[in-house]
């Protein structure tokens, strides 16, 4: 049933007033931490399910919002979808002063796999790529093709702790999406960063960034099968995360901090394998934990609220005396975020 027209005109009043009231707060915030891209809303009215995100260009001359609508438990034709976003578009971008050209929205579905994050949207009416800047670093961020823009905002806190720990390092970033947590581990003086994901697009995405703050990587395509070039410093490696774990592991290759971020699920057609993490994830942090060198730290995060985490499952290193497990979940999520769960994030040292 569509909702009155009434209806939506108080929704869009609603969601005006409550991004006046968070963008005045989180503006000091803001300023006062450095922060330039940030999330404003995240489902804060239930009958709004959206997640608003501002995005600053690096030059500080332009502000776009990202607004992106979360799958509702019910079907709703596209076209009453679509004059609802419009409504809550144009509320958005008048209280908040942005040209609605600026303002990108998309609506997420419930998907299996790796649809929903690496295959273009293919009703985008213009393409908008800008550079935005973190904690001293650039990024390339995409607000139009596809349904994430290739920074997520909630990982900022880790990817700052990655950044003040990395100097002299050798870096591992596994799943590494756009190579957020391998620039910024570049830019923190690491010796090495290794980037692996399975998507080309992603990983090319990834040397994109790495070379926009002056870090020359080396892209997918210039790869010869599984073999990474060790003459540069900053690798990356098109490859099944498990695979490359399995082959590190016989090559007897060490790294002094690994970040490992899986997806939930995933069935990508270029592996035979799945990935469902709520299964997988004692052996990534198992085979994690066999790779770091004396005195390493593995960072291991999921989005997955149903993942039930015991160390003590994982065994052999994890259960090693000098070995800390730190659950680092409430620390790591920043105060932009209202969602408290917005994923979970735990921290092996090995402090022998």
């Amino acid at each position: 049933m569509a909702l009155p027209e009434e209806k939506i005109a108080d929704q869009a009043v609603m969601l005006a007033n409550r991004l006046e009231k968070t963008a005045k707060h989180l503006r000091k915030w803001a300023r006062r931490t450095g922060v330039s891209c940030y999330r404003l809303y995240d489902k804060d009215i239930p009958e709004i399910p959206l997640a608003i995100d501002r995005y600053e260009s690096a030059t500080g001359e332009e502000i776009f919002l990202h607004i992106a609508l979360y799958a509702r438990p019910y079907d709703k034709p596209d076209d009453e979808e679509e004059a609802w976003m419009d409504e809550m578009k144009s509320a958005a971008a008048d209280v908040l002063g942005i040209p609605k050209n600026r303002v990108f929205t998309k609506i997420r579905k419930r998907q299996r796999g790796e649809s929903s994050q690496y295959e273009k949207l293919s009703d985008r009416a213009h393409e908008a790529s800008i550079v935005v800047a973190e904690g001293g670093s650039r990024f390339l961020v995409n607000l139009s093709e596809y349904l994430d823009t290739g920074l997520f905002l909630d990982h900022r806190p880790a990817r700052m702790l990655v950044r003040e720990e990395a100097k002299g390092k050798r870096v591992l970033n596994l799943f590494c999406y756009t190579g957020a947590f391998s620039v910024h581990a570049a830019a923190g003086g690491a010796q090495s960063v290794t980037s692996v994901d399975l998507s080309a697009t992603y990983l090319s995405w990834a040397a994109k960034n790495l070379a926009l703050n002056g870090f020359q990587a080396v892209p997918p395509d210039r790869l010869t099968g599984r073999e990474t070039d060790e003459k540069s410093p900053f690798p990356c490696v098109r490859d099944d995360v498990k695979s490359f774990l399995a082959r590190a592991k016989r090559e007897s290759r060490r790294w002094d901090i690994i970040v490992c971020d899986p997806p939930t699920f995933s069935n990508s057609k270029r592996t035979a394998d799945t990935l469902d993490v709520n299964r997988d994830w004692v052996d990534l942090c198992r085979d994690c934990l066999s790779l770091l060198s004396p005195g390493g730290t593995l960072l291991f995060s999921t989005n997955s609220r149903s993942l039930k985490f015991d160390p003590a499952l994982i065994g052999g290193a994890a259960s090693k005396p000098g070995m800390k497990v730190t659950d680092l979940s409430s620390w790591s999520i920043p105060e932009d975020f209202r969602d408290k769960k917005m994923h979970r994030l735990w921290r092996f040292t090995d402090e022998d």
